[in-house]
């Protein structure tokens, strides 16, 4: 259900901008979402088919890139991608981690008419 308020903030988000661009209509919200953030692209395209109605942004769409989980190991210095099957240093097997990327959240951009 938190994808319902993340969605408002997104559409905010991407109004002001495209008002700032002088755009007429919405047409895609480009998002970058990192594989542990939480967030589901899906959801999120569904409440935003909702709250966008009768705004510029009514049949946007949602286009996710996913951002890996990368940590740094504390104990061997090696960085690498971990994900829920395997949460382990991929060098050293440690799971003393330090995380690097992968809870990013963030509009990268906006596909518009003007």
């Amino acid at each position: 259900m938190h994808e319902l308020s993340i969605t408002q903030s997104i559409l905010d988000i991407s109004l002001k901008a495209a008002k700032e661009q002088h755009a007429s209509r919405i047409r895609a919200i480009r998002l970058k979402i990192g594989a542990f953030s939480g967030v589901v692209p899906e959801c999120v395209q569904m409440y935003l088919d909702v709250l966008a109605k009768g705004t510029p942004a009514e049949g946007a769409k949602i286009e996710a890139e996913t951002i890996p989980l990368r940590v740094q190991c504390r104990d061997c210095g090696a960085i690498g991608e971990i994900d829920r099957r395997h949460i382990a240093c991929p060098v050293c097997g440690s799971v003393n981690l330090h995380r690097i990327s992968g809870r990013e959240f963030l509009v990268d951009s906006l596909e518009v008419d003007v």
